[in-house]
């Protein structure tokens, strides 16, 4: 199974934005993860559209934005411009999903749901797991960079990977939050194939992103 990993733009520097990115450029097979929040869901505020309109002439990488918003369905039309690849909501914010999967689909190329280290798989019906094309899991609580791994989120990725082989499902499995070296080698064994590391990889001392990269592969 290949692995994506998945720089988080949330612990690069942003007074060297632009050079973080191109040194990033330099490494093959990443997503870039975009953690778009808007001081209501979580306690805190980070970019909006046009820092991301900026950053898609700059990366040669997929973009994945994470939506740590009240109402993602708000941002849907505004951001289908700034060219991500991925559009991931969380779960606990949206009321009608099926219908918000449904116009996502027809703007961005994946969508992605988000659950809360709290909240179980038990709440996703069975039919909604066979419409996306990731599932985020956090493993932190969602707001802030450089949390410490919450561990029982490895039972999550066993039983979320177990749901998607006995189904036959296609969706990604993504784990956010805490992400290093350490742990890196358990999710990936128990499933997960797309793993966010900010803090992790963006506190090299000597800016050598590849090869925290390739511990964490």
């Amino acid at each position: 199974m290949s692995v994506t990993i998945s720089p988080s733009l949330l612990s690069a520097d942003f007074l060297e934005l632009k050079v973080e990115l191109e040194r990033l450029n330099k490494i093959d097979d990443l997503w870039i993860h975009l953690d778009v929040m808007d001081s209501h869901f979580v306690p805190n505020l980070t970019f909006g559209e046009p820092v991301l309109n900026k950053i898609k002439t700059i990366s040669k990488h997929k973009l994945d934005a994470h939506f740590m918003v009240t109402n993602p369905d708000l941002f849907a039309e505004s951001f289908k411009d700034v060219g991500l690849h991925n559009f991931t909501f969380h779960w606990e914010a949206v009321t009608h999903h099926d219908r918000l999967i449904s116009k996502l689909k027809s703007l961005y190329p994946s969508v992605g749901i988000s659950l809360n280290p709290s909240t179980p798989l038990s709440v996703v019906p069975d039919y909604i797991w066979g419409k996306v094309d990731l599932v985020l899991l956090m493993s932190v609580n969602p707001g802030f960079g450089g949390q410490k791994f919450i561990p029982e989120v490895v039972d999550k990725v066993i039983e979320l990977d177990k749901i998607r082989f006995e189904h036959q499902f296609k969706f990604q499995i993504q784990v956010d939050g805490g992400v290093t070296d350490q742990n890196a080698g358990y999710l990936i064994q128990s499933g997960a194939n797309n793993l966010v590391a900010g803090s992790y990889i963006f506190s090299e001392p000597n800016k050598d992103y590849q090869t925290r990269i390739n511990k964490i592969r």
